[in-house]
């Protein structure tokens, strides 16, 4: 295919863009092994930003010459000589830090160029790519983690996620969108794929087409999260599995050709489609399409949150699913490669990784459940499928400790809080929190229950310090609702305590058995910002 840069002539082109058309992002990986042979000095600053197509960020302060690299795992499906490569890598190159990200994905920290040829090499021997992993492109695919084995989907998204995640890969008909794009596949029920944050997405659904009733998806466009945040909204059309690809390439194809390319703050495919509205779109759509039917009946039935905890009966009778906590989504590689030995042996060695950062374990036998469970690693209570009610239920971006973005710590910040009020606080049901470090949201903030976003805050004695935002109510239930700001900064260092006292207040005035989003939808932001009011009255905030 070949296609026409439609915006190339547009005088208003922001200086990225200009970039882009002298250089394609996918042109950088031709120069990877001759960075890698004369070092981080030899890439010249204006290329840094095009490394992100070779899945590579420079992690802070860029100046060191250290990246972040990005793998992907679409749908969130890996086998065990994935798993054992990607272990490897974290071992013998990333200084033993293995982070599983909020769209399933495998983040890897301190590589140096010099490694990472090899480091492709590794992950090409396995089949998987870190291309297209972060940059103006087609992002990793996701979609239902138990694609293929759950009880509580219409059909098996796991060869569609495929087949378009091998569409995009190295596509350079699309390799030079406005800015980032985000796909989801999923035909769960329970909406595990997350679709309304999604700048596509395939949700289940069918349609009585000639008398049958045909099984397919309804879609949805311009969802997204940033400063900015949009919902994604439901296009008039039902599209049966084999014309999937065919809405997503015409989908994409109106993103590339009329998406913004002046200001990169306005150029993801959600302000085109707030500004077109969903009518005008649909129409450019079947334009590139063809006609497609109407609606059929949307087969979702509420939102898992993209939480699996326990052990579950498969759709294949006599196979189990097995849901893991791991903290914060962090992992180590003697933690990675003793979980690929136990898949394997009582499973058959896949791993699935979720948007929770999460993972699960599938296809155990009844009768091997037992003795997985057993093994040391989940018996040590980092790793189980019982996690405490607040870490449980975190999660957090990378933050400072090595994003470039980022205003403040997360990581470790979430991880002090949730173990303070896991030992401090009981509830009866789990609360859901998430945090992020700048305003991008990678720590997705805003479909949390309490979303947690970083500021810098100015103290009385004119000193910046670290500082929290917090966010209540938000959910993806019903087409989905972003949480809301209540008013008021928390320095960092008195942050849990803070939380501490509100959701105290939670626990004495909710009803018995009641969700945070209950809650929220019974009493309303009011008495929630009376109750933080008062909580920071004394602290001077």
């Amino acid at each position: 295919m070949t296609h026409e840069k439609v915006w190339a002539n547009n005088e208003n082109l922001n200086k990225f863009e200009l970039k882009k058309l002298e250089k394609d992002g996918l042109d950088i990986l031709e120069e990877i092994d001759t960075f890698a042979k004369n070092g981080f000095a030899s890439i010249p600053e204006e290329d840094w930003d095009l490394l992100k197509w070779a899945g590579l960020y420079l992690q802070r302060p860029k100046k060191d010459g250290y990246f972040m690299m990005r793998i992907k795992v679409p749908t969130g499906i890996l086998n065990y000589e994935q798993v054992v490569a990607l272990a490897g890598i974290c071992r013998d190159f990333g200084r033993d830090l293995f982070d599983i990200t909020t769209r399933q994905a495998i983040q890897f920290h301190w590589l140096e160029i010099e490694n990472i040829p090899e480091i492709f090499r590794r992950l090409d021997e396995v089949g998987l790519t870190t291309v297209g992993a972060c940059g103006d492109i087609a992002r990793n695919v996701i979609g239902n983690p138990l694609a293929g084995i759950d009880p509580e989907e219409l059909l098996d998204t796991e060869p569609i996620v495929r087949e378009i995640h091998q569409f995009f890969h190295k596509n350079r008909d699309f390799s030079n969108l406005p800015r980032k794009y985000k796909i989801s596949i999923s035909a769960s029920y329970y909406n595990s794929g997350h679709a309304e944050i999604n700048d596509l997405a395939f949700i289940p659904a069918t349609k009585e087409i000639d008398g049958k009733l045909v099984k397919g998806f309804h879609v949805k466009v311009g969802g997204g999260l940033s400063s900015k945040p949009h919902l994604a909204q439901p296009l008039n059309i039902f599209v049966t599995p084999d014309k999937v690809k065919d809405v997503a390439i015409a989908v994409t194809t109106i993103f590339r050709d009329y998406g913004y390319r002046e200001k990169r703050h306005r150029a993801r495919l959600k302000f085109l489609v707030a500004d077109w509205g969903v009518e005008k779109f649909q129409e450019k759509l079947i334009e590139l399409t063809g006609p497609l039917p109407e609606r059929g009946n949307d087969e979702t039935k509420g939102w898992n949150a993209g939480y699996f905890y326990g052990v579950h009966p498969q759709k294949q009778k006599g196979l189990n699913y097995i849901g893991f906590n791991v903290p914060l989504g962090r992992l180590y590689s003697e933690e990675v490669l003793e979980i690929a030995r136990i898949s394997k042996k009582y499973g058959n060695g896949q791993i699935r990784t979720c948007n929770t950062q999460n993972i699960v374990i599938p296809n155990v036998p009844d009768d091997q459940v037992e003795a997985l469970l057993a093994e040391e690693i989940f018996q040590k209570g980092r790793i189980t499928i019982k996690p405490k009610s607040f870490i449980g239920y975190a999660v957090s971006c990378t933050g400072t400790e090595f994003c470039n973005l980022a205003l403040v710590e997360t990581k470790q910040r979430m991880k002090t809080i949730v173990e303070y009020l896991d030992q401090e606080l009981e509830l009866d049901v789990p609360v859901r929190m998430h945090i992020t470090g700048c305003p991008n949201s990678c720590g997705q903030r805003q479909i949390a229950d309490i979303g947690l976003q970083g500021v810098l805050m100015r103290t009385k004695d004119k000193k910046m310090v670290d500082a929290y935002e917090i966010h209540v109510g938000g959910t993806l239930l019903d087409g989905g609702r972003f949480n809301e700001k209540l008013k008021g900064k928390i320095e960092a260092e008195k942050l849990h305590l803070v939380l501490k006292d509100f959701l105290q207040y939670f626990k004495e005035t909710k009803l018995a058995g009641e969700t945070f989003l209950e809650y929220y939808d019974r009493v309303g932001i009011e008495p929630l910002q009376a109750k933080l009011d008062e909580i920071l009255e004394p602290l001077g905030a």
